[in-house]
């Protein structure tokens, strides 16, 4: 309640300028705030998303920070100062104090940060480590008998693997979003093709092998960051290409998804 209280007087704030993405009664709400802010006389656009978990604001929010006029890494530096602020505003709304932090950052002179978009190959250098780390991957699942004890098993390792994501279900569609290390993607996909964690058409357990990697690919600029993992039912389409929408992950849905 407080965070959807906090959300209206966002919008009210923001007018035009915020967009809300997805809503939910029980889940996250993700929605996109565009700011201009000022830097020696030059104007920076940035388009910000928040992700508000069930647990906010106990615990932090993801945040996505784009912007055409800065590079990857500005853009992630300036993330970073965001969620450290954040960790100081533990258990009230933030995300307007947030804002306002963002702006001063900005105006007041954040280091390093130039107007001028660099060309591609100095971007490539100058990428944010913490971002090159994160990975998206892709999952395809034909089925699932034991739906429960399967649903069990991927939780328990996206939590040991310390990976965020979704298993995505919608009518017969089985999708699993996976972020975070190449590393761990890859632990995961071992430990779901080899672990006996189905049962066949005789009730025997078995283990997957109607299992498709769609894609992995390094997380974009512009793409939610997931820390935590959730399990969605989607009634459509629509429904679907909205979640995957929030999470600037368009592109992807548009590729291996769309119907």
């Amino acid at each position: 309640m407080a965070a959807r209280e906090e959300v209206a007087a966002l919008g009210a704030i923001y007018s035009g300028d915020f967009h809300l993405l997805a809503e939910s009664e029980s889940e996250e709400i993700t929605f996109q705030i565009h700011t201009i802010c000022e830097h020696h006389a030059k104007k920076i656009q940035l388009n910000v998303t928040f992700q508000l978990s069930p647990d906010y604001p106990s615990c932090l929010p993801d945040i996505s920070i784009c912007s055409d006029q800065l590079t990857r890494k500005q853009c992630c530096d300036l993330k970073q100062s965001l969620l450290q602020y954040a960790e100081t505003l533990l258990t009230q709304p933030m995300v307007y104090e947030l804002m306002m932090r963002l702006q001063q950052k900005i105006e007041g002179g954040v280091e390093q940060v130039t107007v001028d978009k660099v060309n591609e190959s100095d971007n490539s250098q100058q990428q944010c480590n913490a971002d090159d780390a994160v990975w998206v991957a892709l999952v395809h699942l034909d089925h699932m008998r034991a739906k429960a004890k399967y649903i069990k098993s991927i939780e328990k390792w996206t939590s040991d693997l310390r990976l965020g994501g979704r298993l995505m279900f919608m009518g017969k569609l089985i999708l699993i979003l996976l972020q975070g290390e190449r590393k761990a993607i890859k632990d995961y996909l071992v430990l779901q093709k080899t672990s006996k964690v189905d049962v066949d058409s005789s009730g025997k357990r078995c283990k997957e092998k109607m299992i498709s990697v769609l894609c992995e690919e390094k997380l974009q600029a512009g793409q939610l960051r997931l820390t935590r993992f959730a399990v969605k039912e989607f009634t459509s389409g629509a429904e679907l290409h909205q979640e995957f929408e929030a999470l600037g992950l368009s592109g992807l849905y548009d590729k291996f998804v769309r119907f």
